[in-house]
């Protein structure tokens, strides 16, 4: 990473993050901070560890039939798939099969499920796996899409996010809340206080990674 990172540690002790500070923009958002989540969905460890996280929070109540993962966070999806299907846990899941699945993303940027997955999701209890929940736009158009397949959403997983529970009051749990950090800010990009100083935007960032921009 071309950034100084620190890391920080999670609501688990033995689970911790890196970031890097900076001026930071998003599609829709600027911040003072990038939270560097690409070992965490592509390292089998480290993705079982944050599965392992998630997993505390909902497997005594959560009736989960589908995983959908967003943001590249399949490897998590799976992962925590896993641990809610293992026979060792009181889990309501346990023996039971789930489905981990992706959406497919128009031209228009809305998710699509095609008529072989939708089985998958109508009448079917729906885990939403994300990065982050932030401005909500990625996480809320998915709710929007399961809803409108004919699923329940029963929860969301974040890796992180400060909010607790979607618009339509969807419980969002999460292995770090960004503002444990301290001074962490967001502002909507014509509010972004670097921006009126003349700072210049460090790199582009989202869920898949960073673009320098130099």
């Amino acid at each position: 990473m071309a950034f100084e990172t620190v890391k920080y540690g999670t609501k688990r002790n033995n689970l911790f993050l890196r970031a890097a500070k900076g001026h930071f923009a998003t599609s829709d958002r600027h911040c003072n901070y990038y939270i560097d989540v690409v070992a965490q969905k592509a390292r089998l460890s480290e993705a079982q560890a944050i599965a392992k996280e998630l997993h505390s929070y909902i497997y005594h109540n959560t009736m989960v039939d589908t995983v959908l993962c967003l943001d590249g966070t399949e490897v998590i999806g799976t992962c925590l798939a896993d641990q809610l299907t293992r026979s060792d846990y009181m889990s309501v899941n346990a023996h039971n099969s789930i489905y981990v699945i992706e959406p497919e993303m128009t031209s228009a940027n809305m998710l699509l499920f095609r008529d072989n997955i939708v089985p998958m999701i109508k009448n079917k209890n729906v885990l939403i796996v994300a990065v982050s929940y932030s401005s909500g736009r990625t996480v809320e158009s998915a709710v929007e899409a399961v809803q409108y397949y004919g699923g329940n959403v029963s929860g969301v997983c974040t890796i992180l996010s400060a909010i607790e529970k979607t618009k339509g009051g969807i419980p969002i749990y999460s292995c770090l809340d960004p503002v444990m950090m301290g001074d962490y800010k967001t502002y909507k990009p014509h509010d972004c206080p670097w921006c009126k100083e003349g700072k210049k935007i460090d790199a582009l960032i989202n869920g898949y990674g960073y673009s320098l921009l130099k």
